[in-house]
This record gives C-alpha cells, structure tokens and sequence, in this order.
C-alpha cells in the first residue's frame, strides 16, 4: 500500500502531469472570471478583486504549480492556494446542494459546479506535503480571507444564490466558520511540514 502511494505522488509530482494541472486550472481560472463577468459588471471599483473569489484561488494554485514546474516556491501563492481552494470548493459545493434541497434541481451547471469545485478543495489538500510557505504567508492568507468574508457578508459581494437568499445570514455565518477551519488546515500544514513532506 505503501509503494502504491508512493507511485501516486510520484505522479503527483512530475513535471509532466504539474504542467497539466497548471493548464487545467489557468483554463478554469479564466472560465471562472467570465462566469462572474456579469456581477463584476455591476460591482463597485474598490470590491472587484474580492467578487470572484473561486477564480482567484485557482489563479494563486496556478501560479503556485507554476513555482513548482521551474523548481521554485511561490510561498504566500502557495499559502493562499491552500486556504482559498478548501474554502471556496467546500462553499460552492454546500451552496449547490443547499440549493438542490430548496429547488429541487439545480440543471447540469449545477452539478458541473459541484464536481469542478469539489475537484479544487481535493486538489489542495492532495498537494499539501508540497507547501513550503512560512508563518507570515499563513498570516497575510488568513487576513486575506477573513477579509474577503467581511467583503462578501458586510458590504454584500457574495455570489448570488437567489433560491436560498433568505439564508444569507447563516450561509455568512457557516463561511466564516468554514474560514476558520481552512486556516487550520493551512496551520496544520505549516507546523507538520516534515511529516507531510516525509509521507506524502
């Protein structure tokens, strides 16, 4: 079993597969930004680097597997990656089924969603024995998120749900918590670097 898991991220790691995960996730990157085009359009100058908040977590994966193709670290992409992609895939994915409990369907968009978004918090956590970003990455992505959730729930740029509108209060209240916990997860990376690195 061991030996088995070895050869995954053996996968995982070559140069081969990172340059395809880099185009998978830019290609998805740029797909997210032209989803969120028409909110964007309506939102205030100061908010539009906080609105398409799926996109920009897999722009920072990106340019962290980027770091990774050349050999380099990009420490604080590679911090916000890790905090960011949990988050917004567990979001989007809770958001659609919250959703497909309301309306009872939510059409192949909705299930594509779903699987995209599942795909990037597994993507994360996948790669979290490659990470190398110190405390100070960790502070300025968990400032960043905390931030972008007081953006979205305060001054109202979360997405829009319209089926589950009358829920905006606890769907803020679960993201908030749901911020924490990626924080965590990101902690733990950082402080079981060497376990991570030595058996993933």
């Amino acid at each position: 079993m061991n030996t088995f898991f070895a050869q995954i991220w053996f996968l995982l790691q070559h140069r081969s597969f990172l340059v395809l995960l880099f185009i998978i996730n830019f290609l998805g990157t740029i797909y997210g930004y032209i989803w969120y085009e028409s909110q964007l359009s309506r939102t205030a100058p100061q908010f539009l680097i906080f609105v398409p908040d799926s996109p920009t977590a897999s722009l920072f994966f990106s340019i962290a597997v980027l770091g990774w193709i050349f050999g380099k670290h990009f420490k604080l992409m590679e911090a916000l990656a890790l905090v960011t992609l949990v988050k917004y895939g567990v979001w989007a994915v809770a958001m659609n089924l919250l959703t497909l409990a309301e309306a009872g369907s939510i059409g192949w968009s909705g299930w594509m969603l779903i699987a995209s978004h599942g795909l990037m918090a597994v993507e994360a956590i996948l790669y979290m024995g490659k990470y190398k970003f110190e405390m100070v990455h960790l502070v300025i992505a968990a400032i960043w998120t905390l931030h972008n959730d007081v953006i979205d729930y305060i001054y109202g740029q979360m997405p829009t749900y319209s089926v589950i509108n009358e829920y905006a209060s606890h769907v803020g209240y679960f993201t908030f918590w749901l911020s924490i916990a990626c924080i965590s997860i990101a902690y733990v990376a950082y402080t079981k670097r060497e376990y991570l690195q030595k058996h993933f």
